[in-house]
């Protein structure tokens, strides 16, 4: 039995045992509502709280379901889930108010402005309003007009809306308040979800780099727009990074505390020192060649599965985009990565082509054979359509693939995967979802 199988059940038995726990609570509590708009009110609020300590979970970066499933994969349930509290949050208030209004026969918006006087309720709504701006802020048309650190300032709201969203529940909450064994159980789940959430990304962090003491060691250019960082730290290989895998990097006196991105390792971690290498392309990367030598640095991490640990046979095809090169070139240089390898490359021209010199050499201790492919995107210059990846690699269907790279990329060789049915269990891809 696969841990990816194992973690599933464990998520899917978590959530179907608990939403069968509030469904009888809601009936237990009986009608407190004095028609169905109400009551439809209550339950969604029940919904809309237990869909926020699920999010809290996903947001806590829990080390055996990054281990198991993925960051990336939890970000996009992350995503999901946030359009799903968005939704729950505008029905719930919304039926709630009117029921109030059906039953006291007054128009809806005198409904709302009575109810809002009430301290608890308007923090409620506060709550909602919150989560309307990040979830507008999330659509894919204002997230590429956000720097990675404006929208994630921006998700740092969230933390406001848990804390709204207690005291709420705490004057508010009625199904829950049955007996003793209701309020056990209700603030037993937010207790667990907080406690992750706090332990997973305040504490550890803290304690870690408390620890280790990571400086900067070294800043070299790879290119005109891509430099790598090399850090360096005490007791490094006691945290148990892997070659594919990242960190969320801060660089505390050079960048603003919320200034945090998610960079790859770009070489096999070593127990020594660890290295990132960045594309300029936001405010913290293109600042990052100006890092000051001995800087301090506050890592949060490993995250992602995107290991050898996934692979599921002995010949792999690893692809690369652009600066997606990162991970795969520690892949390429994990020692337990034996076997056939095959290493493409997609890059615009040579000069893009960060740390190729590096490639060929793993490859060429390796024994594995690399491509780079060159040119725009054209109509004679599609090198992942199905029929031009498979005469690149024949036996593509045989082989466990790593794919890495932006977004568009990744996602049309994906696609291209699934045309020529490669097996899902043989895939294995990063998309970098935590940025915009």
């Amino acid at each position: 039995m696969t841990q990816p199988f194992v973690a599933r059940a464990a998520i899917g038995t978590y959530l179907v045992v608990n939403l069968a726990v509030i469904h009888a609570m809601f009936i237990i509590a009986g009608p407190p509502a004095h028609n169905l708009f109400g009551q439809i009110g209550r339950l969604l609020g029940l919904y809309l709280a237990f869909t926020m300590t699920v999010q809290a979970l996903l947001v806590a970066r829990l080390p055996l379901l990054d281990r198991a499933i993925g960051m990336d994969r939890l970000t996009g349930w992350h995503r999901r889930t946030g359009f799903a509290v968005f939704w729950l949050a505008v029905l719930h208030p919304t039926f709630v108010i009117l029921g109030f209004a059906r039953y006291d026969k007054v128009s809806f918006l005198a409904t709302f402005v009575t109810l809002s006087k009430q301290i608890p309720v308007l923090l409620g709504l506060i709550a909602v309003a919150l989560i309307v701006l990040v979830v507008a802020l999330s659509v894919r048309i204002a997230r590429r007009r956000l720097s990675y650190e404006a929208w994630h300032a921006v998700h740092m709201l969230l933390y406001a809306v848990l804390v709204l969203g207690i005291i709420h529940q705490i004057y508010e909450g009625t199904a829950f308040t049955l007996n003793v064994l209701t309020e056990i159980y209700w603030w037993g789940l937010w207790a667990f979800a907080l406690s992750a959430l706090l332990t997973y990304r305040l504490i550890i962090p803290l304690i870690r780099n408390s620890r280790h003491r990571m400086r900067v060691a070294a800043v070299i250019p790879e290119s005109d727009d891509a430099v790598s960082v090399h850090v360096t730290g005490r007791d490094l290989h006691l945290l148990g990074a892997k070659a594919g895998q990242f960190f969320l990097w801060r660089f505390p006196g050079h960048n603003r505390w919320w200034q945090v991105n998610p960079f790859s390792l770009s070489a096999a971690p070593n127990g020594r020192s660890l290295r990132l290498t960045a594309k300029a392309v936001g405010t913290t990367s293109a600042g990052l060649r100006d890092l000051p030598i001995g800087s301090r640095v506050f890592a949060e991490g490993p995250y992602g599965a995107f290991t050898m640990d996934q692979r599921s046979g002995t010949a792999t095809l690893l692809i690369a985009g652009g600066i997606g090169v990162t991970p795969i070139r520690s892949l390429l240089e994990d020692p337990s990565l034996t076997g056939d390898v095959i290493v493409l490359y997609r890059v615009r021209s040579g000069a893009d082509a960060v740390l190729l010199g590096e490639l060929r050499n793993l490859a060429r201790e390796k024994g594995a054979r690399l491509h780079v492919l060159t040119g725009r995107t054209s109509d004679t210059n599609q090198p992942f359509t199905p029929a031009n990846l498979q005469a690149l690699v024949p036996d593509i269907t045989t082989r466990d693939v790593y794919v890495c790279g932006p977004f568009a990329l990744t996602n049309a060789i994906l696609t291209t995967l699934n045309t020529l049915r490669v097996p899902p269990r043989q895939i294995h891809a990063e998309l970098f979802r935590l940025a915009p």
